[in-house]
């Protein structure tokens, strides 16, 4: 299983780093978790980098880790707006 958080599909050394810095090392941290769970937790590190297409690449390595297939985070990004306005919505 990958260990290295940038052998992943979409992720950078940048997420990568901001992943660590929230407990997550290793693609087996990121099996089970919700991605919009882990999407908020980045927001203290990420600051003003925070950025819905983090939410995307979430949703991508998701996919990877669930079904083996790697496709480009913008494939998740109708997804993504989708669950981000609803979430948005629930919140309001």
């Amino acid at each position: 299983m990958l260990t290295n958080l940038t052998a992943l599909p979409n992720i950078g050394k940048a997420i990568a780093s901001d992943l660590m810095a929230i407990g997550i090392d290793s693609s087996d941290d990121l099996k089970g978790k919700d991605p919009q769970k882990v999407f908020n937790d980045l927001k203290t590190v990420m600051g003003h980098r925070h950025d819905p297409c983090v939410y995307y690449t979430l949703l991508s390595v998701k996919h990877f880790i669930d079904t083996g297939e790697s496709l480009p985070w913008w494939k998740f990004t109708a997804k993504g707006k989708a669950d981000l306005a609803s979430s948005a919505r629930r919140t309001s």
